[in-house]
């Protein structure tokens, strides 16, 4: 009978010991001087792991537990697996990856960050929802409209950068075009943010799309607002802003808004992020040379045609061989090489509507210097035109330390306030 006892007790610990490890569990793993936040949902059927500081969500978990609280977790599609003990408020233990190990401690809960430019109900203006569609893409998004609007009342579409995006542009609990958007409205300025391809309430094939389709589909919601209103302009972040300037060339708006569109071509701009992060990471010059030579070589090659570079060619460290073999595999989807070939300076002589082009020289992901420098010198002369570098902001026009992307998520701002003042201000002219 005391077995027995011993045994169902022993049946009730690990019982309880499971429960006590469901739930979310954060933790920060240390990668060389930079903090790198890790969550496993470990609730449900369907359990996954967040990396938020790197914006990715819902990654599959394996969940194997075993008695006196000892848990672990496998991450098939990293590579990667977790090891820990159940210590009460705690789980200690280990995180391996590529053969390298690295502490990690896990406390209950999730790491929310404050964002308190994020806009809150009630609103002084209105909110439609709406859909159009480009071919077989179907598009939904939201359009806000001021108080008192009229077919004279400017109106502008949004369009997101590289990846898909929702609506309010959403990275790292940040919501740029929903700040952007309220500001606008509460101005009198009518706008239309849209969920991109495979997002929300869109869909349409993401695979084979290129920057071309994705102008497509903002062309379909600018048709849209033509029925509506009068004036209407595009504003658009990153490959967006790229997009704005490519429906000006078009004659298809009134005046834009380009927030870090890359104007230089796509090779040059894949080049020098190439260097800006091996800088960052310490490597030598000759070292950097090689890699971002090998780089631009190969991306030439996959718009013109030739033979690529092979990693063992190269004189090289092993980690920096493995990554350049990781860029041959992603110059080779539809996207990408389409986005290796865009350059706007020869379209820019054809760009007559009023441009408001801004960049922060803290941007390592289009850097301002050769992007506003080119707008400068390729756009015809208009009075209405102001291209401005915002000191101290980076890509996503935050103020920060270093501008690297790591830092994104740590700041609280999403938008300056002078890159805002600056964009509602602008666009009260077309008023």
């Amino acid at each position: 009978m005391k077995r027995l006892l011993s045994i169902v007790a022993l049946l009730f610990s690990f019982a309880f010991l499971s429960n006590a490890q469901n739930g979310t569990w954060t933790g920060k793993l240390d990668v060389q001087g930079m903090k790198l936040t890790i969550v496993f949902h470990l609730d449900g059927d369907e359990p996954c792991m967040d990396s938020p500081d790197q914006a990715a969500q819902g990654i599959p978990i394996q969940v194997e537990r075993e008695g006196m609280g000892k848990i672990t977790i496998r991450i098939p599609l990293l590579g990667a697996s977790y090891e820990g003990l159940w210590l009460g408020k705690q789980m200690a233990g280990t995180f391996t990856q590529m053969g390298k190990s690295l502490p990690l401690t896990l406390v209950p809960g999730e790491d929310k960050l404050n964002r308190p430019q994020t806009p809150h109900e009630p609103f002084p203006y209105g909110t439609e929802e709406v859909s159009f569609d480009n071919g077989e893409a179907h598009l939904e998004g939201t359009l806000v409209l001021p108080e008192g609007f009229s077919r004279k009342t400017p109106v502008l579409i949004f369009v997101t950068g590289s990846g898909q995006e929702d609506r309010d542009e959403t990275i790292f609990e940040h919501k740029p075009f929903a700040v952007i958007a309220d500001a606008l409205g509460r101005a009198g300025i009518a706008t239309l943010r849209f969920d991109d391809r495979g997002v929300g309430g869109s869909t349409g094939d993401v695979i084979n799309a290129t920057t071309e389709d994705f102008r497509d589909d903002a062309l379909a919601g600018i048709k849209l607002l033509r029925e509506r209103f009068d004036k209407v302009g595009v504003i658009g972040h990153s490959e967006g802003g790229t997009i704005a300037l490519m429906l000006a060339a078009d004659k298809q708006v009134d005046f834009i808004v380009s927030m870090a569109g890359m104007v230089v071509s796509g090779l040059e701009t894949t080049v020098a992020q190439s260097r800006v992060a091996l800088e960052a990471a310490g490597y030598p010059k000759a070292t950097i040379d090689t890699y971002c030579k090998a780089v631009g070589d190969a991306c030439y090659v996959r718009v013109h045609g030739g033979r690529m570079p092979f990693p063992d060619e190269l004189d090289l460290p092993d980690e920096l061989k493995q990554n350049y073999q990781a860029v041959l595999r992603q110059i080779q989807t539809p996207w990408m090489m389409k986005l290796l070939s865009l350059d706007m300076r020869p379209l820019l002589s054809g760009i007559n509507c009023p441009v408001l082009a801004i960049n922060g020289t803290k941007d390592i992901q289009v850097e301002h210097k050769s992007n506003l420098g080119a707008l400068r010198d390729g756009l015809p002369t208009n009075p209405k035109n102001r291209i401005e570098a915002i000191e101290g902001v980076n890509h996503l026009f935050q103020h920060c330390t270093t501008g690297a992307i790591a830092e994104y998520r740590q700041i609280e701002e999403t938008i300056a306030s002078e890159a805002l003042e600056m964009i509602v201000a602008w666009l009260s002219d077309f008023k």
